[in-house]
């Protein structure tokens, strides 16, 4: 009997153990899960631009296909159409222009020379708010922007700047790109993390105006459009953008939301299908990035459910268990001895009301 009480008692001990390395395990998993939710600060311009404020904002992303790019009338028309939708939901857009930022953005290749070096680089041309989207660190200088009068500036990658010139300090040094001289407005360092030098394996790019593209290329399309709005109730934005943006064939994207719990559980059950989809879209480098973490989030999301199954069981039988023993220590010992006091009470008090009522007291 002795020999079975401690094989039962090493059993528990050993399922005690197993069920808190599991515990810990899942702990490890989902911490990862969110290290992925949040290594990209281009999935974060929500995050960043609500702030402290009450409001709540949602970064969304278009992509295009190659035959259905469009141009700057396209924004101009969306952007109408989604400030008509804000007014009709009671937000001040005339008092308040922080209600809605957008950026677009395309690719192109163009020839680059410097003082010590020249080849072809990857450019990407940008409106809007670029940079708000993607805060990349500045090492010299500054960004460009929409509102800048000067369209003859751009931004170097750093691979680019070390390649051409030797180093990163070159803000208001000039180059030239198909042989047109640019003034440098700064240097940034592109993102560090293994998701975005693996999509952007080279990091030989440099910024430039949309406009100025078009300058060089006329016929230069969008292939790409964020835009970041107000969302005051759930899914406002993104159904704002879904019924309002010429999307075609292309794929829009709800960056605020990709990261969350139901989304990761959906990534695993449709794993791998992503990789067939044919809309066509043209997807810049960060978003390829993004779906690697979203994969590698899912992973561990997974996993970390899958880790807690195991014990949350464990828990489960042992609360039912614990349950019983209680319930038969109630029904054997603590009621029975219980209604037997209170019935001793009972006597007692009818007692001394017959005493006292037939004047008979206690000696």
């Amino acid at each position: 009997m002795k020999r079975t009480g401690k094989r039962r008692k090493r059993q528990s001990y050993i399922l005690l153990i197993v069920c808190v390395s599991m515990v810990a395990a899942a702990v490890l998993c989902f911490g990862a899960w969110q290290y992925f939710a949040h290594v990209l600060d281009s999935q974060k311009a929500a995050e960043r631009w609500q702030g402290d404020g009450d409001l709540k904002f949602s970064q969304i992303s278009c992509f295009l296909p190659a035959d259905q790019m469009i141009g700057l009338k396209e924004i101009s028309t969306f952007r109408n159409a989604a400030l008509k939708k804000m007014q009709d939901a009671a937000l001040d857009v005339m008092n308040n222009r922080h209600l809605m930022v957008d950026a677009w953005s395309t690719t192109a290749k163009l020839y680059t020379s410097g003082e010590h070096g020249r080849g072809e680089a990857s450019v990407i041309a940008v409106g809007g708010d670029y940079f708000d989207f993607h805060p990349l660190q500045l090492l010299s200088g500054d960004y460009i922007r929409q509102s800048d009068l000067m369209k003859d500036r751009i931004v170097l990658g750093e691979e680019v700047a070390w390649l051409l010139f030797g180093g990163t300090d070159l803000a208001g040094m000039t180059m030239k790109l198909n042989g047109t001289p640019y003034v440098i407005a700064g240097v940034v360092e592109q993102e560090q993390d293994r998701a975005s030098k693996k999509s952007n394996s080279d990091g030989l790019d440099l910024y430039m105006s949309y406009d100025t593209l078009l300058t060089i290329n006329p016929d230069a399309k969008i292939n790409c459009y964020e835009v970041l709005m107000a969302n005051p109730v759930k899914n406002f934005a993104l159904n704002a953008v879904k019924d309002k943006f010429p999307i075609g064939r292309g794929e829009i994207i709800c960056n605020t939301e990709r990261y969350g719990y139901g989304k990761m559980m959906d990534q695993v059950i449709h794993f791998g299908s992503r990789g067939s989809q044919t809309s066509g879209a043209v997807l810049p480098y960060w978003e390829n990035a993004a779906r690697m973490t979203e994969d590698w989030g899912a992973l561990c999301c997974f996993l970390g459910t899958v880790l807690l199954l195991f014990p949350l069981v464990m828990l489960i039988i042992v609360a039912l268990q614990s349950g019983k023993q209680i319930k038969t220590k109630l029904e054997d010992d603590i009621l029975p001895d219980l209604s037997e006091k209170t019935q001793e009470a009972i006597r007692k008090q009818q007692r001394r009301r017959w005493e006292r009522k037939h004047g008979v007291h206690e000696k």
